[in-house]
């Protein structure tokens, strides 16, 4: 049984909070994303940023869910062919990477989820193709988000746009609830069938996170327990915003003066 929380105003005003805090380690670590640095170095900003700056605390730091070793890291870090939850260490970004960089924050109990592609240097045509149309997936999913729409309208949005564009989404991970916990119930699938899945209800808070590759969908765990990777070793990109269900629409919580617009043909 799916046992989804709707949020009281006060959770609510709360998940603003942290969605902007997680937004500004975004928007800090921007300038730092370049080549020559190591993920590990970023991690050690952010972790400092969180910590010493906002009084927040890393949500991924030690994290460990059932069966899974305590994630050692403040942040994730996916290099190219990583799809997600790439472990920083002493990889140096070099011209031409991508890279995706996932925030979580608690603030005072409640957790902000964000995410966002970086370029190091000049992207190549493809990846930065994909990483656009990832950015365009996860927000033609966003804008289908409002009382009475299902699940499945999300999916359709995010899959058939990705898809079209002649890329394939990854299947075994997915937006998730979130608040109190880091994640809970619903899960938020990337594909899916429009008019299908759970009804949207006003007070709901979840992730989309579409995570897209250039290549084929399947996917490989490597030997640290944590890192996602492309079977083919095509490149995968990821972006993630938090979204309120609001009375007649949608309100993403992981704003801040840094965060990229919405595409403009979609606004």
């Amino acid at each position: 049984m799916v046992n989804v929380s709707l949020k009281s105003t006060e959770d609510i005003e709360k998940m603003r909070v942290a969605g902007r805090l997680a937004s500004e380690v975004l928007d800090f670590i921007t300038p730092h994303v370049k080549a020559g640095v190591t993920t590990g170095k970023l991690d050690a900003l952010c972790h400092d940023y969180m910590v010493n700056v906002q009084g927040t605390i890393p949500a991924p730091l030690n994290y460990a869910p059932p069966g899974h070793r305590p994630y050692p890291k403040s942040v994730c870090t996916s290099v190219n062919h990583q799809v997600c939850h790439g472990i920083p260490g002493d990889k140096l970004l070099k011209h031409g990477d991508v890279i995706n960089i996932d925030v979580t924050v608690i603030k005072d109990g409640y957790h902000g989820d964000t995410s966002r592609m970086f370029y190091i240097g000049e992207p190549s045509i493809q990846a930065k193709r994909l990483c656009e149309s990832t950015f365009e997936s996860m927000w033609r999913g966003i804008n289908k988000v409002k009382p009475g729409a299902t699940l499945g309208d999300i999916g359709h949005a995010i899959q058939s746009f990705a898809e079209g564009n002649g890329f394939s989404i990854v299947r075994e991970f997915c937006g998730h609830g979130i608040g109190k916990k880091f994640h809970e119930d619903p899960q938020i699938l990337h594909y899916g069938k429009a008019g299908a899945g759970m009804t949207l209800k006003a007070g709901m808070i979840f992730t989309v996170e579409p995570m897209i590759n250039a290549g084929k969908k399947d996917i490989r765990m490597l030997g640290d327990g944590w890192t996602v990777v492309t079977a083919d070793h095509s490149l995968s990109a990821q972006w993630e915003h938090t979204v309120l269900v609001t009375d007649d629409g949608f309100e993403v919580l992981t704003q801040s003066a840094g965060t990229p617009p919405m595409p403009a043909s979609l606004s």
